[in-house]
Parts: structure tokens; C-alpha cells; sequence
């Protein structure tokens, strides 16, 4: 079994959750405000691994970004599963369509 294979399959829920467990008290300590920041911090180590990384570095990096956007979603109350599907679920959220068809010049 490669070391890939070991590790377990994890729902976007399930991440949220685990994040929570992990980290909650201190999150809510910090508040919406502190914890904003720190997620601003990971998007810029983000970018900065994407212009110069290595392929492990960006990983990495996409993992904090995706913890610390989870860890601010708890601490405003909000299910990042729910707000996903709401916002997405039905494709498109400008055309509609599973494929986008925007004009390239227009949001998302």
C-alpha cells in the first residue's frame, strides 16, 4: 500500500468539523477580525508557493488556506458545505450552467 493509500478519504464536512473540534476554543478567543488575518497570511504563503514552490510547498499551502477559511466559517457560524451547495450546487451561479459560458470579462 502506497502512503497515499494510509490515508483515510475526508469530506468537506468532515474537515470542517475536524478543524472545529481541533481548534475552536482558541478560534473564538481570537475572533472573526484575528482570524481574518491569519487566513490572509496563508493566502499570501499560497502565492508566494505558487509563483516559486515546489509541488509539496503548494500543497501545503491549498491545505492552511482551505484550514484557516474553515476556522473563520466556525467562528461566524457559517457550513461551508451548505454555503458551497447554496452558491454552486446548481451550477454556474452567473449562467447557470455546469460549464461555465461568462464572458470571460464578467465574474466568476
Amino acid at each position: 500500500m502506497t502512503p497515499d493509500a494510509a490515508r483515510p478519504e475526508i469530506t468537506f464536512s468532515e474537515f470542517q468539523q475536524l478543524i472545529r473540534r481541533m481548534y475552536m476554543e482558541k478560534d473564538v478567543a481570537r475572533g472573526v477580525d484575528g482570524t481574518f488575518m491569519w487566513l490572509m497570511e496563508e493566502v499570501g504563503e499560497l502565492a508566494s508557493a505558487l509563483r516559486n514552490g515546489t509541488h509539496e510547498e503548494q500543497t501545503l499551502e491549498f491545505a492552511d488556506v482551505l484550514a484557516w477559511l474553515a476556522t473563520i466559517a466556525n467562528v461566524a457560524g457559517v457550513d461551508l458545505n451548505e454555503a458551497v451547495a447554496r452558491k454552486y450546487g446548481s451550477g454556474c451561479p452567473g449562467c447557470g450552467r455546469f460549464v461555465c459560458t461568462c464572458p470571460d470579462a464578467d465574474k466568476p
